[in-house]
């Protein structure tokens, strides 16, 4: 995969990861009255950074042979393309009396950092087709 290709899944995975992170931050303000609500959050990033990882560690491991499908699979590349965002529930901690840990006005600014963060990532993937546009016409 070239690596304009792969610049651009990557962008447009984390736009997407962007907007569940909206909905999710969204969701919390919503139920921010509701007692025993626990806040969710998207964890994503540092799954892709292991998978991408694992794909530039894969020469430097020791490769084994396998004769059996049932034999362990040690150090395997793990591909970007599977790694799926995930919300995680906040257990451990209370903001309020009722039970319920959402902050309304952190959630707010979560909102306004995400949608900051989204903008950023659509003029950087505009700015990747704007470079194949220029390398076309020359």
């Amino acid at each position: 995969m070239n690596s304009f290709t792969r610049s651009v899944d990557l962008l447009q995975r984390a736009m997407d990861v962007n907007t569940l992170r909206y909905q999710v931050s969204a969701n919390n303000i919503a139920m921010a009255g509701v007692p025993n609500y626990k806040r969710q959050e998207v964890n994503f990033e540092s799954e892709l950074k292991r998978a991408l990882d694992s794909e530039k560690d894969t020469g430097k491991s020791l490769q084994l042979t396998t004769t059996d499908e049932r034999h362990i699979q040690l150090e395997q590349p793990y591909d970007y393309k599977s790694v799926e965002p995930r919300r995680v529930t906040d257990w451990t901690s209370t903001e309020k009396a009722n039970g319920n840990n959402v902050n309304a006005e952190t959630e707010a600014m979560n909102v306004m950092k995400i949608q900051l963060n989204y903008r950023m990532l659509a003029q950087l993937e505009s700015f990747q087709f704007n470079q194949i546009k220029t390398a076309i016409k020359k």
